[in-house]
């Protein structure tokens, strides 16, 4: 754990809020060395998945040359919302430390609370409907994945 980090990670939301951009920030260390950060881009790319925590993780994987971040921490200025709390999860992150809260982030107008009500809604009861369509025929993909001997599991 790092506290010279996250306030690294602090400047980079500060600087960001100060350019225009959201008021999130994220960086990978690895061994307590920054290995690649990442700030909210989402009003400014136009791309909802833009958050901080998802570009630091890509950039850190560009980095490393690795799909995985293994033996990485992720220092973020908020508690990860439910998308980048996935990728925290997929990437095989070993910790996360974070500034803010998800009641701070929900005071500044940041709510993710419909997300995690949602996840825990049936899926016939959900805001956006999801509905499963032709599960037989798409089980074919798995199986040719299963077969391919050359996969790269992950």
């Amino acid at each position: 754990m790092s506290a010279e980090i996250m306030r690294r990670a602090i400047a980079l939301a500060l600087e960001n809020i100060g350019s225009g951009g959201g008021p999130f920030a994220a960086v990978v260390a690895k061994d307590n060395n920054i290995v690649a950060g990442g700030v909210n881009r989402v009003a400014a790319t136009n791309d909802p998945t833009a958050h901080a925590e998802i570009l630091a993780i890509r950039a850190a994987c560009h980095a490393l040359n690795a799909f995985q971040l293994s033996g990485c921490d992720l220092y973020t200025t908020c508690e990860p919302c439910p998308m980048c709390l996935g990728a925290v999860y997929w990437a095989r992150l070993e910790r996360v430390f974070y500034a803010g809260t998800a009641a701070d982030a929900a005071a500044a107008g940041f709510d993710d609370a419909l997300i995690y009500d949602e996840l825990n809604q049936p899926k016939t009861e959900r805001r956006i409907p999801m509905t499963e369509l032709l599960r037989e025929e798409g089980s074919a993909i798995f199986k040719a994945w299963l077969a391919n001997p050359a996969r790269i599991p992950y």
